[in-house]
């Protein structure tokens, strides 16, 4: 299942640092959780639509519920909670590990169907809702080849463009021997 957290951030004094706690610190502490396997940051770089997004890939709601997750990696914006503005939580399911966007990439997400990915030339995977705000229901996600992006511009309504902002963390459970985490 994909676990989405969303959500832009108010005070641009103090933002690189919980960028850097995010990044640095949260992901890190999130992916070390039994039952999550990958976790990876983005930047919005469409309008209309929170700045930051995470996503992760987990085994279901029952992690998110566990009280390891509550002790690594739930919550813990204490700091920052008075900056944080729209916030939004999903869970889908649909596809079982996010896929890894790398330097090269960017992230796609539809909100509108998969139409607008494939007429842009993408492959997009399906997600529906199932936990938390499911809201949109469905979403479909899809990665975009960095030298595209002049190709599919203007973007298509409900269509937003993201970079990533970390490298795709994988769980120690889940590296084989020589594989990079």
């Amino acid at each position: 299942m994909i676990y989405t957290v969303e959500c832009s951030f108010a005070d641009p004094v103090s933002e690189a640092e919980w960028n850097e706690f995010y990044s640095l610190d949260k992901l890190p502490a999130l992916i070390s959780v039994s039952g999550f396997h990958t976790s990876q940051r983005f930047k919005a770089l469409s309008d209309g639509c929170p700045v930051y997004l995470a996503l992760h890939s987990i085994d279901g709601l029952d992690v998110l519920a566990g009280e390891e997750y509550h002790q690594k990696g739930g919550g813990n914006f204490a700091r920052w909670q008075q900056h944080i503005t729209d916030w939004h939580r999903n869970l889908y399911g649909g596809i079982d590990r996010a896929p890894a966007i790398g330097e090269g990439e960017y992230l796609a997400l539809s909100a509108t169907g998969p139409e607008p990915l494939v007429g842009l030339g993408l492959t997009p995977h399906a997600m529906h809702a199932v936990a938390m705000e499911k809201f949109p229901e469905y979403r479909w996600l899809a990665k975009v080849e960095r030298g595209m992006t002049a190709d599919i511009e203007p973007l298509p309504e409900g269509v937003h463009l993201y970079a990533p902002m970390t490298a795709q963390l994988t769980s120690d459970h889940d590296a084989a021997p020589g594989k990079a985490r």
